[in-house]
């Protein structure tokens, strides 16, 4: 059930041989990430159990989820964008249904994130899955 969005980073993954290579496309991705207001970063919005400094706003549009998000780790706001592409347009009420963890193996990075990074990585799909079904 993967969007658009995110086979092509999967295409894109699966293409970069080397890991190293895939890290720089995901700082790339973070660096290209639209940066969030800072307005918007406060206690609502910040994402507990990251040792990086997260915040995750959601944006629904009717039905359709979306949200915006922010880090202040380069590789974080990487993976906000893979977590990005995962969800974004996606009905609130199929966000749940999300294998994330399986899709972020796809990606390899199960394997290369640091259990710190990973408990990050889950606090975030966490709070996406609320965000969606408090919205819903």
């Amino acid at each position: 059930m993967a969007t658009p969005a995110f086979e092509d980073i999967a295409e894109t993954f699966d293409f970069l041989d080397d890991w190293e290579d895939r890290y720089r496309h995901l700082i790339e991705m973070g660096k290209a990430l639209p940066p969030m207001d800072s307005a918007v970063q406060v206690p609502a919005t910040k994402v507990d159990g990251c040792a990086s400094q997260v915040w995750i706003l959601p944006r629904i549009e009717g039905r359709s989820f979306d949200f915006q998000g922010d880090s202040d780790a380069l590789i974080v706001r990487g993976l906000i964008a893979v977590l990005h592409a995962l969800y974004a347009g996606l009905p609130v009420d199929q966000v749940e249904a999300v294998d994330a963890q399986a899709a972020l193996a796809r990606l390899g990075l199960d394997e290369h994130l640091s259990a710190q990074r990973s408990n990050g990585v889950r606090a975030m799909i966490a709070r996406i899955r609320q965000l969606a079904a408090d919205a819903g």
